[in-house]
Order: C-alpha cells, then sequence, then structure tokens
C-alpha cells in the first residue's frame, strides 16, 4: 500500500530526529528524501513545530498501543518490563538512534513549548505504565524487591532513555544493556 505524503514527511522527520535530534534535519533534508518539493511540506506542516508536535502525537499514540498490546498479551509483570525494554532496545537500532522523546529531550532549548508539553504528555503516560507495571510485579511476585511501583516507574524511564543515549554517544548496542543489569536480574 502506498505512503501519502503527509505519512511519508512523518516518517522521514522521525528517522531524522531519532539519528540527528530536532536541530539536526530541515524541511530540505525532508523534501530530498520524500522527493518533493520544500514548499510542499508547509501545506501539510506551516512550521517545524508543527511537525514536531504531529511527530510527538503519533509517538505517543504508538507507544501508548504498544502498552495496551504488551498488556494484553503478557500476564506477567516481568514479561510486561521485558517486553517494553525490548521496545527501547529496538528504537535504539544498535546505538545507531534513539526513541523519538530522547531525542527532542536533546534539543529542549530550541523545542517550541507545544512540543515541550507532548514530551511532558508522553512521559506521564509511560511513567504511570511503569507504575502499573511494578505494581503488578509486587503482586505477582515476577519482580523482586518492589518497593515503592511509583519511584520504580519514575526511575525506569530515565534508566531506559539513559541507557540509549551512551549507546548512541558511542554506537556502541552493549552501552545498552549494562545499565539494565541489575534491573534484569530482579525478573523472575
Amino acid at each position: 500500500m502506498p505512503v501519502n505524503t503527509k505519512t511519508a514527511l512523518l516518517n522521514s522527520a522521525e528517522r531524522a530526529a531519532r539519528s540527528r535530534g530536532f536541530d539536526g534535519f530541515s524541511y530540505a533534508d525532508l523534501a530530498a528524501d520524500v522527493g518533493i518539493r520544500k514548499a510542499s511540506i508547509h501545506h501539510h506542516f506551516p512550521a517545524k513545530a508543527d511537525l514536531a508536535v504531529a511527530l510527538m502525537e503519533r509517538y505517543h499514540d504508538r507507544l501508548g498501543a504498544a502498552c495496551d498490546d504488551i498488556d494484553g498479551k503478557e500476564p506477567r509483570a516481568s514479561a510486561r518490563l521485558s517486553a517494553m525494554i525490548d521496545v527501547y532496545r529496538r528504537a535504539h537500532d544498535g546505538g545507531k538512534s534513539l526513541c523519538l522523546c530522547a531525542a527532542f529531550s536533546t534539543s529542549r532549548e530550541s523545542l517550541p513549548e507545544p512540543v515541550i508539553q507532548c514530551i511532558s504528555r508522553f512521559r506521564s503516560m509511560m511513567v504511570a505504565w511503569f507504575a502499573s507495571v511494578f505494581e503488578l510485579g509486587r503482586a505477582d511476585g515476577s519482580i523482586a524487591d518492589v518497593h515503592d511501583p511509583a519511584h520504580e516507574a519514575a526511575a525506569i524511564l530515565p534508566l531506559l532513555e539513559g541507557a540509549q543515549l551512551a549507546a548512541r554517544a558511542e554506537e556502541n548496542p552493549e552501552l545498552f544493556e549494562k545499565p539494565l543489569h541489575l534491573m534484569l536480574q530482579r525478573m523472575r
């Protein structure tokens, strides 16, 4: 099925943002990648801020759907947590990329306020999901030593994002795995 121009632009912008950050690409880059005139991009996204908001909204929806999918497939908390770690593992693409939220966060000073609000909304969604996983882990015993699910949730998201940043800094996927070692040992 052919991809429409708007979706092609979003896909191109996401690839660019995840590998080079918000400031690392221009509309000229997107036009060349998608094969359209730069002026045509403005039809879909009048400003780069509009594009960034659309990217974060799409990313929010996609990760929210992934959370729902994991919840539906995995009854145990350890399996849910492992599945989400795999989502973040795939997102860093062997140290060549970052999740979109982390990629945008590295350019915070140049992000428009609506994008910062989207990032905050995304992070809140993920922390709430992780809290539910740690709560389940405490109840089903599949994650050892869960004392405060909210604190666990507040720690795991920065751990995953930081692990991606470390792997990206040296394009070394092992640097993603090492920080997660202690968490993975707690999973039964």
